[in-house]
């Protein structure tokens, strides 16, 4: 039988489920059942459109302990990163949705405010949690609300600094604020039983510490004996404690520690948050969990438990249905392995994506020369810098989008410097179903105007490499080489080279220049064809390197009558700006029209249906150029010059 059908005949507890009070009405025993349908349905549901399948099988009791314990909406439950937030959704009325999960029109692979009153940040970047809920915790109690809250945050999450910085203050507020550590990267075993949920429960007891106040005051009076009696008192209890649970940590902050229990004890976790709920201070509550839990393929998978499969899989195995490709990273990760057998100072920087960004494939390599920092961008930078500042090039690999984080690391402490770092950023542009927090379609806008820096956008596997080896061989400041995701289109030669500038197709006719940016290269003959046909000559070119503006690049736009840029990223300052603004200063008074992504929170789907949506496909783009060219034939015996338009959505 196969997880469909079996969801189907077996899910009558999961069918009865439109929001947390259901669930809060269970027998201990459906409960058990109903745990045991949700990973069918999430099996069977994930695994025909993709999507983050073993964090969330890794929090399904975890997350029916919260929407017991607590009263959502009005307990505001905030995830980390928010990957594992399925069941969650789930629970909340929204099983209907996962048809079309991480598709158009259907639901968001993390929290969103648009689906549902129970869903409150759309936190889809890691280490955020904590200060969110610091926030809300001060704001709520500023206001005399009694609301709970409770931020739910992984192990991995926790490398990032933001947490830290929160915990800090969660700890000086004292507010009333539940954190739940899910902890499935730990290898003890969690302290489960009678005794231990005991003590977890007196620690949480607001007597217990009023009663240690007062001892510790009524002794602190005594001569002689009063403070080095409290003192083996406290030793006492902090003993009793550290055999019990390493919380040593947390508690030196100043926050209150329960565990760690077994997160997939559903029993055991209530009665750990029911505690926590009532104890009025911060408490972190230390759950660990096994990701990919009750499902052997996910459970089997070494390499990240299943953490997120980018299509449908085969329900039996885990493998993806579809046939294998080339992708960009792979590209990327050989030729980073080719260039550092040759070059022994080239080192390696991920912040917690060392397979997703294909680092991994040098560091099982040259093991000792990759350095996973953990989710910390911005050290991650910095931490380049030192290497760079110590006779090495680092390459920095990390998600476009991510890359945001650390702008003022990048800025001040590397390119200030001059400092030889190459930083790799997969997934750049719009990347589709997992929306707009992941699209990584600001970096040559934001980073453009870091001064030194050089960007480089190829087009195909042959200039990935060829601009990967351009960038570490920068020895006098940072680099920066973009693509996008997904299977690396077909090499597309260049006709010629102009300086750093490939032409890509030409006419005898110069009546446009269109400049097509990295994995458009493609899109831009295709464009030039369709307008060929309606008599106009378009010469196309790939700059390679985007920042600074080539100088060639400018001489060929003055020898046409009109420019067109076609860029995978924002308009706003981004290289159709750059371009405009390098023509003023030459003097060059060819019009140009720049093409590219409105600076907005676009809606996840599929990158074709998103280009399509923004008129950035060759039909669209290639109405619009031949529009451009006739409307100045039309003047041609008026002065040359043209205002900026609007003639797609891409331009608005």
């Amino acid at each position: 039988m196969s997880v469909e059908e079996d969801t189907a005949n077996h899910g009558r507890l999961l069918g009865t489920v439109r929001g947390p009070q259901d669930v809060k009405r269970m027998t201990v025993e459906q409960l058990d059942i109903l745990a045991a349908e949700i990973r069918d349905f999430l099996i069977a549901k994930v695994s025909r459109t993709g999507g983050h399948v073993g964090p969330n099988l890794g929090v399904v009791e975890l997350t029916l302990a919260m929407h017991r314990v607590f009263d959502s909406p009005r307990d505001r439950l905030l995830f980390d990163t928010g990957h594992q937030a399925y069941v969650h959704k789930i629970l909340t009325g929204r099983q209907d949705g996962f048809d079309k999960l991480r598709q158009r029109g259907g639901l968001s692979g993390y929290p969103s405010q648009a689906e549902s009153e129970h869903d409150l940040v759309e936190n889809s970047h890691a280490s955020t949690a904590l200060s969110y809920a610091d926030g809300l915790a001060k704001a709520y109690a500023l206001r005399g609300e009694q609301r709970s809250v409770v931020a739910v945050v992984g192990d991995g999450a926790l490398t990032g600094g933001m947490c830290w910085e929160a915990l800090n203050n969660i700890a000086t507020a004292g507010n009333s604020l539940v954190i739940v550590v899910n902890d499935n990267g730990r290898s003890y075993s969690p302290t489960i039983g009678g005794l231990a949920d005991h003590l977890s429960s007196l620690r949480l007891n607001p007597g217990y510490e009023k009663v240690l106040d007062t001892v510790k005051d009524a002794l602190g009076n005594t001569p002689f004996v009063g403070k080095p009696m409290f003192e083996v008192l406290h030793a006492v209890k902090k003993g009793i404690k550290d055999a019990v649970a390493p919380q040593a940590m947390f508690e030196d902050l100043g926050i209150k520690y329960v565990g760690p229990v077994d997160g997939h004890d559903r029993e055991a976790v209530e009665s750990a948050l029911r505690a926590a709920k009532n104890f009025g201070g911060p408490v972190i509550v230390h759950a660990v969990t096994r990701k990919g839990y009750g499902y052997r393929p996910a459970e089997e998978d070494e390499a990240d438990c299943l953490h997120g499969p980018g299509g449908a899989f085969d329900v039996e195995t885990g493998k993806l249905v579809a046939a294998p490709s080339v992708k960009w990273t792979h590209v990327f990760a050989d030729e980073l392995v080719a260039i550092a057998d040759s070059r022994p100072d080239v080192v390696g920087i991920t912040a917690a994506m060392a397979e997703p960004t294909g680092i991994a494939k040098l560091a099982r390599k040259h093991p000792g020369r990759v350095y996973d920092v953990g989710i910390a961008e911005q050290h991650a930078v910095t931490s380049a810098a030192g290497l760079a500042l110590g006779g090495l090039h680092p390459v920095v690999a990390v998600y476009a989008t991510f890359l945001n984080r650390a702008f003022d690391q990048v800025l001040l402490d590397v390119a200030m410097h001059k400092l030889p770092v190459t930083f790799v950023l997969d997934r750049a542009g719009i990347t589709g179903p997992d929306g707009p927090s992941h699209y990584g379609m600001w970096d040559m806008s934001v980073f453009g105007v870091v001064p030194g820096l050089r960007i480089a956008a190829p087009r195909d596997a042959a200039t990935l490499r060829e601009e990967l080896r351009e960038a570490v061989a920068v020895d006098d400041g940072p680099t920066i080489v973009r693509f996008p995701t997904g299977t690396v289109a077909a090499d597309l030669p260049a006709v010629r080279r102009v300086g750093t500038v490939d032409v890509l197709a030409e006419s005898a006719r110069t009546d446009v220049l269109l400049v097509a940016i990295g994995s458009f290269g493609h899109l831009g003959t295709e464009v030039a064809t369709r307008v060929a046909e309606q008599g106009f000559g378009v010469t196309v070119v790939d700059p390679r390197w985007v920042r600074p503006v080539p100088a060639e690049l400018v001489e060929l736009a003055a020898a046409h009558r009109l420019v067109v840029t076609v860029e995978d990223g924002v308009r706003v300052g981004g290289v159709g700006d750059a371009l405009a603004q390098a023509m003023r200063d030459a003097d060059v008074r060819v019009p140009l029209r720049d093409l590219g992504v409105p600076a907005d929170w676009h809606p996840h789907g599929t990158r074709a249906q998103i280009l399509a949506d923004l008129g950035l496909t060759a039909q669209d783009i290639a109405r619009d150029v031949t529009g451009w060219i006739s409307r100045l034939d039309a003047q041609q015996d008026e002065p040359v010059g043209l205002p900026a338009g609007h003639g797609t959505a891409a331009q608005n």
